[in-house]
């Protein structure tokens, strides 16, 4: 099929490169020139792990090209993905102006029949308003579809060409039979197309992220809870998850989720509920609990030093918001910094990927390691924020030698608390004595 993907952000361009590889023809739209050019020439603007080998076999192979004209893409696909964001508003709802403007600017040159699909993660009832928009200024026939996408950051690419389900929201049978067809590729081992209205679609992006994002905090709590009575939340989450009613993810507690999902989309339903006078009170303490999640440990901090951080310096490992990626959005490091910050307090921070994002929020407040043992040199402490696979198994007599300190503070669990204890460290974790 010949495919237009508008919008080469984190969906988009993972889903242009990931239809292109099942043998379509993708054409990708955005409004960025100097990105338009980098990705003409091979570059991919972001990261995430096997997209580069995907994306370069399909530039190669002629199936996936770059532009940024809008009539061309409207031309060339049959049907046309709406991968635009969603940014939070100031009131928590998601902002549709990305979606709704482009829509506006399809309905205007429309020529023939088009399926328009609603890839971003949306509100309910907003296929509605994009078709209500098109239909002010066309009398084309056309179709428009939710097909929530469930990807995650480190993950993207398995979860698109091997996905669990596959939503598609739609009240047209044409345009139900044209997805089904585009996505019978990816469930040959029969996971399933679940077709439904498109409001119901829509919900279940939300729902289950705010269902995810509930259980994460749940785990918190009872790490939290831990601390207080002496039990060890790694036993509690061992036993919690054999019950197959509970399952074994997202039980691990730490400093709280973030991202460029669950935060944004917690408050936009939250919200949602709100305008209709409903009150998600879930919601309101999962907001509320993992907003204090991002800085459980500055207290833990706070009382080792005495209450005094000026001039302390405080090594970190890991920025981005959770491993295999280069996101810093919500990201907890960034609490933790600005709170270190507030106390004058020196860092030195490591990542994998995600220094240059930071560098360009943060800037020159804070020093950027070379590698991850560069940082602790001279640092009274270490603070792991993120569990990247290479922090799991560290060189502890190297540590020691490089640190003034002697003390982890672990945002993540990462390690056996009597492995650190046992090699002369102090170690502070969370929900474990």
């Amino acid at each position: 099929m010949n495919i237009t993907v508008v919008g080469t952000g984190y969906v988009g361009l993972v889903t242009g490169t990931c239809l292109a590889e099942t043998g379509n023809d993708v054409l990708c739209i955005d409004i960025n020139k100097e990105k338009i050019e980098q990705m003409k020439n091979g570059e991919v603007p972001i990261y995430e792990p096997h997209l580069d080998a995907l994306f370069e076999r399909n530039i190669n192979a002629g199936r996936l090209n770059f532009s940024t004209e809008l009539d061309q893409g409207l031309k060339h696909g049959e049907i046309i993905f709406l991968a635009l964001p969603t940014p939070e508003d100031e009131d928590g709802s998601a902002d549709l102006k990305y979606v709704l403007g482009v829509a506006e600017e399809i309905g205007r040159r429309l020529t023939d029949y088009k399926i328009i699909v609603d890839k971003s993660t949306v509100p309910v009832g907003t296929a509605q308003k994009v078709k209500d928009v098109i239909s002010k200024h066309t009398k084309v026939e056309f179709d428009v579809v939710s097909n929530p996408e469930f990807l995650r950051e480190g993950f993207a690419v398995d979860d698109f060409l091997k996905p669990e389900r596959i939503i598609i929201g739609s009240s047209s049978d044409k345009a139900t039979e044209r997805m089904k067809k585009l996505y019978k590729p990816y469930v040959r081992s029969g996971n399933p197309i679940i077709i439904m209205d498109e409001k119901s679609a829509e919900l279940t992006k939300y729902a289950s992220n705010a269902f995810l994002a509930t259980k994460i905090t749940f785990m918190n709590e009872i790490a939290n809870y831990c601390e207080k009575v002496g039990a060890d939340v790694d036993q509690v989450r061992i036993g919690m998850g054999t019950d197959s009613r509970i399952g074994k993810r997202f039980l691990f507690p730490g400093i709280g989720y973030g991202g460029s999902c669950f935060p944004k989309d917690v408050k936009a339903l939250h919200k949602s509920g709100k305008d209709l006078n409903y009150s998600f009170k879930i919601l309101d303490a999962v907001i509320k609990i993992n907003k204090e999640q991002k800085v459980i440990l500055l207290p833990k901090i706070l009382s080792h030093f005495k209450n005094n951080l000026e001039g302390k310096k405080i090594a970190i490992w890991g920025l981005s918001f959770k491993p295999e990626t280069d996101d810093i959005r919500e990201a907890p490091s960034l609490d933790i910094i600005q709170k270190l910050l507030d106390f004058k307090t020196k860092i030195s921070v490591y990542d994998p990927e995600a220094m240059q994002n930071i560098q360009k929020k943060i800037g020159d407040k804070i020093d950027y390691a070379e590698d991850m043992y560069s940082a602790l040199k001279d640092a009274e402490a270490l603070i792991i924020c993120t569990e990247w696979s290479i922090f799991r198994t560290p060189n502890f007599t190297k540590l020691k030698k490089l640190m003034k300190g002697d003390v982890i503070f672990d945002g993540r669990n990462l390690y056996d608390v009597n492995d650190v204890l046992n090699e002369g460290l102090k170690y502070i974790s969370i929900g474990r004595q």
